[in-house]
């Protein structure tokens, strides 16, 4: 016998739910700002400066997917409500299964919703750039960071991200020292955030002939791409720039002439390397945004230490803390450390199978 009253019942606290979104992403407000980019964004002057016009192409998209996310998941309910009236007065039962349907796309759609409130930082709806660092352990570390970033690089292909290799040094036998790459799109900073740490690996080493079990640690570092007119200056006097010849892949061009940039910034000893690209120009503008991230990553840990100690907190804010484990042998098993989520598959996890970690992360934090 079809229930009603337990539909709408459910009906009534998804639209709870989608009410408490639409607050914490100000949609009554979008819209207007949607409206204002357009018509900035057809100002001939903007089209000169492609720079500008990117960023605001930007600020429009992530703006409409807010508005849209919205607009599906109100529009899902009111024909959940509408099928409901219908039943209940035609007695046509044949459509339960079409309002299953509905309110099963109407949770996605509002858990799409929750998801976008949860990313509301300054920078969240940045792209992220990414290094990833092999811990002590020789070929094991370093086979164990060229895991993590076929991980990364996964996760972000069944996402829609972009990935962009910026620079790599390989490990001396196998795998990476480390590597530093660009993640694109919609909230990559927002969601990658939450990787930030050290991450341990537990199995049967394969270059052990004993095949004993060994424990390896990687760290992940991730910061948001900042703009040039971003509030972090750089100053020539602070800074050296070094050109080389690139030993990275790009074809001969790139391995005969010196294309490759390093930069140094002296008042904080942070280094900066990219060879990538297949001009120095390239080269050189990537190095000066990881540049920029570099610093910005450090006034943010700088303010976080100063409200902690204002606080009277005595945790460290630094990337060594472990954060997940992926146990190999002798069961299977990733487990994040901050939040007790976990999953028993590991090779849907190192396939990039990792928004779950994700979510629960941004959930809890």
């Amino acid at each position: 016998m079809f229930k009603a009253d337990d539909y709408r019942l459910k009906i009534k606290d998804l639209e709870e739910t989608l009410g408490e979104a639409k607050y914490a992403l100000d949609i009554d407000n979008r819209y207007e700002q949607l409206k204002k980019l357009k018509a900035e964004q057809e100002d001939p002057a903007v089209w000169q400066d492609l720079e500008r016009s990117a960023k605001i192409g930007r600020e429009i998209s992530s703006i409409e997917g807010k508005i849209n996310s919205y607009e599906k998941g109100r529009k899902a309910l009111d024909d959940a409500g509408e099928i409901i009236d219908l039943i209940e007065e035609t007695g046509e039962e044949e459509l339960v299964p079409e309002l299953d349907k509905m309110m099963s796309t109407a949770e996605k759609d509002i858990e799409d919703m929750r998801i976008r409130a949860l990313l509301r930082g300054k920078y969240d709806n940045s792209n992220a750039l990414m290094a990833l660092h092999a811990g002590a352990g020789g070929t094991e570390a370093c086979d164990w960071c060229q895991m993590l970033y076929r991980m990364y690089c996964r996760y972000a292909e069944k996402n829609g991200f972009k990935v962009t290799e910026i620079d790599r040094l390989p490990g001396d036998s196998a795998g990476l020292k480390s590597v530093d790459f660009k993640v694109e799109g919609e909230n990559a900073y927002g969601y990658l955030k939450a990787e930030i740490g050290v991450h341990r690996l537990v199995r049967i080493s394969p270059f052990d002939a004993n095949k004993r079990r060994q424990t390896s640690f990687a760290s992940v570092e991730v910061m948001p791409e900042v703009d040039d007119d971003n509030e972090i200056e750089i100053k020539d006097e602070d800074i050296r720039i070094d050109v080389y010849r690139s030993s990275g892949a790009g074809g001969q061009k790139v391995n005969k002439t010196e294309t490759a940039i390093r930069i140094t910034h002296y008042p904080t000893g942070i280094v900066v390397t990219c060879q990538n690209e297949r001009s120095q120009l390239q080269n050189k503008e990537m190095a000066f945004k990881y540049l920029r991230s570099k610093l910005l990553e450090k006034q943010i840990e700088q303010r976080m230490a100063e409200e902690a100690a204002l606080k009277g907190e005595t945790k460290k804010i630094e990337w060594g803390s472990q954060i997940r484990s992926y146990v190999f042998c002798p069961y299977t098993l990733v487990k994040d450390h901050r939040t007790g989520y976990e999953m028993g598959d590991v090779q849907a996890v190192m396939d990039g199978d990792i928004q779950g970690f994700i979510i629960d992360y941004l959930k809890k934090s």
